[in-house]
């Protein structure tokens, strides 16, 4: 063959074929007649058409040939083959992350990937989580377990640990390989959060601004710093001018200059100036996430995201308290953005839901004198006032728990946003019945509809059901005689549980309309059969009716119209198994039949994911369902279910897939337990509430890795300080603890928690012995709590400590407190300016009433109860928005 025919040959192949003839040619001598000259200049042509494209999957190449190609390039010395390599695999590093064969990668491959200039990942956390993997996939790095981290440091100090996740630094402090880096990382953030700036950039080395970089290529298609309150603007603002100002002297002194200037400008000034900087173009850059980036001023980070991310998408800005809804309108510049999440913590005020004894609101200061000192770039709302002909593109806007939320507000979104498809008002407490009706008039391209825990209701109602005007006939449907084209006729989804305001005939109402929902949630309403029945779609994924009147007849009728059910939520439904209507105006009264029908229509075609039931739930239900729960993941079993010994025994065998499991109010026993925690492999949420029965420390004595929240009220009053530490052995990766009634705890449980568990987010512990009898000190090491609930377990609490807390962990959004804990009577409270993360306070105060029995009572530690006990009387609760602070009392201790 000569070199010519070989040439016309490799013409006719594909990239991956010639990849393939390739090595099957060197593999002999003869191969070298066609000249390894040839055959290595195809290669780079190959190559270079390779890099140029836009990903792997269109050529469909696998990680084993480009590390079977780096190879081949290693035997023949041949230096352009491994370099190409190198740069398609940085360029493509989280496609090679979700590869089986990761774990192949040679080590100088690895490491010349990590240390190219166009390493592409969605952030530091994905890297490093990429290198973790490597590295427990090959564990003959390291011969000696002592030196272990040590030997890793090549391929780990990489990773730019200044912008790791606080939460995600903690995490790691007991990871073998990652613990020292770890602690670096932890105090390089806190050293951030206290000393916001920058610095002397003209003073800092090279590698060291490199870490103040976030890593954009212009291959990076999201950029995800979500979890970062060391994050400022300066930080976004280095990373999107070019190298050339870290190099050069003057540049970089220029630079400085700059960002000194940016810090002064006045309120009426953009916070970039045209042609103050020279900011780079990232056009792949589709999706950016700064949810957690409490010190990241939002109004300048969107005119940087509109200038150097044009392409921009997705927008994620959760739990950013200093939002305000005209950065709704300033989005309107971001031409393609078509999905915004503003989401912020659910006030646990609803007024639905709890009994107000008062209220007021102050309105807090545009500027904080003390919480994000170097971001005095606070711009005019006048800054951003744009023509009323510009609109936007968003779609898919989520704006839950947003309290500061108003009328006026969804009077402006339904100007500039006439394409919403899908909105989120979840406790959105403040609008009114009659704002949300004027949105939905004004917004008919509306597709999904969550307004929970609102005053959703009659007005809103007839606004969603009644025609619109000027439609056409193109998604008109035809009820008998009477054509109608209304907004609820093309709802897929309608989220309105604990809307107290929507009557019985506005539900029958809009369920009559709805004819293609996939999810629907109506717990906590006025629902009753006739209503429910009056539902005949037949596309329903998700029904929630917890909580209401409904019968088993009806919710039978409704299951058996919509096969592809996966999640079905009802419990607290306590007339579900008696007389009630089976959707045919016939009455069901047997008990039995009306079970039996349910569970078979379940069983019939349905493949439930998540299943929710109480009251008449029993060992014969569960066993009626059969094939439906083969695949179920979540499992929550509530008051008035009765599941037998063998019922919970089998459970795991029954679904084996089970992520998350919560019973409430059964009987459990060690064997129980065992067997949960040894085949339940899946599992990630356990929550035993309440439940009777006797278990001891042996059922939390096997390794559960995956799980991740555990939550153990009134079920092991038995617990001991030894017990607690087995557990941070056997559940190392909890992120969220949960212990109620645990009397035999003490202050030194707080060391255990804090070193078994650095990376904890949430933490309650209520009635827990002693364990702040001498103050709360070892907690303040879990850096990264974002939730933090602390009552009845010693008045040993400082007055100061909400301060302190809140100064400490720069994450935490969420403290509740009881006064009998105070070690002064009292706490001090924090004012806008101090409050730092905090979004919601809550202090719990208690009367003491007398014990009038006359028998003895004693506790599950066999003590006897003091003459009088401490009973909950109210709770001032206190609600930052970006508007106000709202000081309300309840009588509920929430």
């Amino acid at each position: 063959m000569t070199t010519r025919t070989t040439n016309q040959l490799l013409c006719f192949l594909t990239a991956l074929e010639f990849v393939i003839f390739l090595n099957f040619l060197l593999q002999f001598q003869g191969a070298l007649f066609f000249g390894v000259d040839t055959l290595l200049l195809k290669c780079k042509i190959w190559f270079s058409e390779l890099i140029s494209s836009k990903g792997p999957l269109s050529l469909q190449i696998q990680l084993d040939d480009l590390i079977h190609i780096w190879d081949f390039g290693l035997e023949h010395a041949n230096d352009f083959i491994p370099e190409l390599c190198t740069m398609y695999l940085a360029r493509n590093f989280m496609w090679a992350m979700s590869c089986n064969s990761y774990g192949n990668l040679p080590y100088n491959m690895l490491i010349a990937c990590t240390r190219h200039p166009e390493l592409t990942v969605d952030s530091e956390k994905h890297l490093s989580d990429a290198l973790l993997v490597w590295l427990a996939a090959n564990p003959e790095l390291s011969e000696c377990s002592s030196c272990l981290e040590d030997d890793c440091t090549d391929v780990l100090k990489q990773i730019r640990i200044n912008l790791l996740p606080l939460w995600f630094s903690a995490g790691k402090k007991r990871c073998c390989y990652f613990s020292k880096l770890a602690d670096k990382s932890i105090n390089a953030i806190l050293s951030l959060v206290k000393h916001p700036s920058t610095g002397s950039i003209i003073d800092l080395g090279d590698e060291d601004l490199c870490q103040l970089r976030i890593r954009l290529t212009k291959y990076t298609k999201k950029v995800d710093i979500s979890g970062c309150p060391q994050i400022t603007f300066e930080h976004l603002l280095l990373s999107v001018i070019p190298c050339s100002y870290m190099m050069d002297s003057k540049l970089r002194k220029s630079l400085e200059q700059s960002l000194i200037n940016l810090k002064h400008l006045d309120r009426k000034q953009y916070a970039i100036s045209p042609g103050l900087l020279p900011i780079l173009t990232f056009e792949a850059v589709q999706d950016v996430d700064i949810s957690k980036c409490s010190r990241l001023h939002l109004e300048a980070a969107i005119e940087c995201f509109c200038k150097s991310f044009p392409a921009l998408r997705t927008l994620r800005a959760a739990y950013l308290l200093n939002i305000k809804m005209t950065s709704l309108r300033q989005l309107v510049k971001c031409s393609l953005l078509f999905e915004v999440d503003l989401t912020v913590d659910v006030s646990p005020v609803i007024p639905m839901q709890v009994s107000i004894i008062s209220s007021s609101q102050t309105i807090t200061p545009k500027i904080s004198t003390k919480f994000v000192q170097s971001e005095n770039y606070i711009l005019d709302a006048t800054s951003f006032s744009l023509s009323g002909s510009l609109l936007s593109n968003i779609t898919k806007l989520t704006l839950e728990g947003r309290t500061d939320v108003s009328d006026s507000d969804l009077q402006d979104i339904s100007e500039f946003c006439v394409s919403l498809c899908y909105l989120n008002l979840k406790a959105c407490t403040s609008v009114t019945d009659t704002g949300m009706s004027i949105l939905m008039r004004r917004c008919i391209k509306l597709q999904s509809i969550l307004v929970c825990d609102t005053s959703f209701g009659r007005n809103s109602i007839l606004a969603l059901c009644c025609s619109i005007p000027n439609s056409g006939n193109s998604a008109a449907v035809d009820f008998g005689n009477k054509q109608q084209n209304s907004v609820a006729l093309k709802l897929q989804t309608l989220h309105m549980g604990g809307c107290k305001g929507v009557d019985e005939t506005s539900l029958l109402e809009v369920l009559s309309q709805v004819q293609i929902l996939r999810s629907l949630c109506l717990r906590d309403t006025h629902l009753v059969d006739n209503a429910l029945c009056s539902f005949s779609g037949s596309s329903l994924e998700m029904l929630d009716v917890d909580n209401t009147m409904v019968s088993g007849a009806a919710l039978a009728y409704v299951v058996r119209g919509n096969p592809g059910l996966k999640c079905l939520k009802a419990r607290g439904c306590k007339n579900l198994f008696q007389q009630g209507s089976n959707g045919k105006g016939e009455e069901r009264s047997s008990f039995s039949h009306s079970c039996k029908e349910l569970y078979l229509e379940l069983a019939k075609t349905c493949k439930l994911e998540e299943f929710s039931f109480g009251w008449g739930f029993s060992h014969f239900s569960l066993e009626a369902l059969g094939p439906a729960i083969t695949s179920l993941k979540k499992i929550n079993v509530g008051l008035g279910a009765s599941l037998s010994h063998d019922t919970l025994t089998l459970l795991p065998t029954t679904c084996p897939f089970l992520e998350s499991v919560i019973l409430y109010f059964q009987v459990i026993t060690d064997s129980i337990m065992i067997n949960i925690m040894q085949s339940l492999r899946y599992l990630q949420v356990l929550v035993l509430c309440y439940c009777l029965g006797d278990i001891s420390s042996l059922s939390f004595k096997f390794s559960m890795p995956n799980l991740r929240k555990l939550r153990l009220e009134r079920v092991t009053p038995w617990m001991t300080n030894d017990d607690l530490s087995i557990l941070t052995q056997n559940c190392v990766n909890l992120v969220e603890l949960s212990l109620l009634g645990c009397r035999l705890l003490n202050s030194d449980s707080q060391q255990i928690i804090s070193c078994g568990w650095p990376g904890l987010t949430s933490i309650h512990l209520e009635e827990c012995g002693e364990v702040t009898a001498d103050g709360v000190i070892s907690l303040f090491d879990c850096k990264a709590l974002e939730d933090l609930l602390l009552r009845h377990n010693g008045p040993g609490i400082q007055r100061n400590f909400i301060l302190d807390a809140a100064s400490k962990m720069p994450m935490l959004r969420k403290v509740s407190l009881d006064l009998c804990d105070a070690s002064e009577g009292d706490f001090d409270l924090p004012n806008y300016a101090d409050r730092y993360s905090l979004s919601i306070v809550k202090i719990a105060r208690c009367k003491f009433r007398k014990c009038t029995l006359e028998l003895q009572i004693l506790d599950a530690t066999r003590r006897p109860f003091h003459k009088e006990r401490p009973v909950h009387k109210e709770t001032l609760v206190l609600v930052w928005s970006s508007k106000n602070l709202t000081r309300t009392v309840v009588k509920e201790r929430n």
